[in-house]
């Protein structure tokens, strides 16, 4: 348990309301899954604008529930927002991923969702 993901953050704003907590993980799967998603597409296709919209809206759940990525996503996120086009962010994009697989994974276990 909590492994590749942390609570505490989510326990404090939930304010250890157990009821609340399984409420934010539901969401994070639902929401981060979609997301992470798009993210992979948007960047293949070197959609940019998607890239950077897919990432921001990452960015406060994975803090939240702290993946420990989220330098990576910011990259990936001005990678898209600056439209870097002499950058391959791969890299960048597969540490997210993989980090946020893993998480999804792991939070699905632990709350049997």
């Amino acid at each position: 348990m909590e492994q590749h993901y942390k609570l505490f953050r989510v326990r404090e704003l939930a304010d250890n309301d157990e009821d609340f907590i399984l409420t934010l993980a539901e969401t994070f799967i639902e929401e981060v899954s979609e997301d992470v998603e798009r993210l992979k597409v948007a960047v293949a296709d070197k959609n940019y604008q998607e890239a950077y919209q897919a990432a921001h809206k990452m960015k406060p759940t994975v803090d939240l529930f702290e993946l420990g990525i989220l330098d990576d996503l910011i990259e990936v996120q001005d990678w898209g927002k600056f439209t870097k086009t002499d950058m391959d962010i791969t890299e960048k994009l597969n540490i997210v991923t993989t980090a946020v697989d893993n998480a999804l994974a792991e939070i699905k276990s632990d709350f049997n969702l």
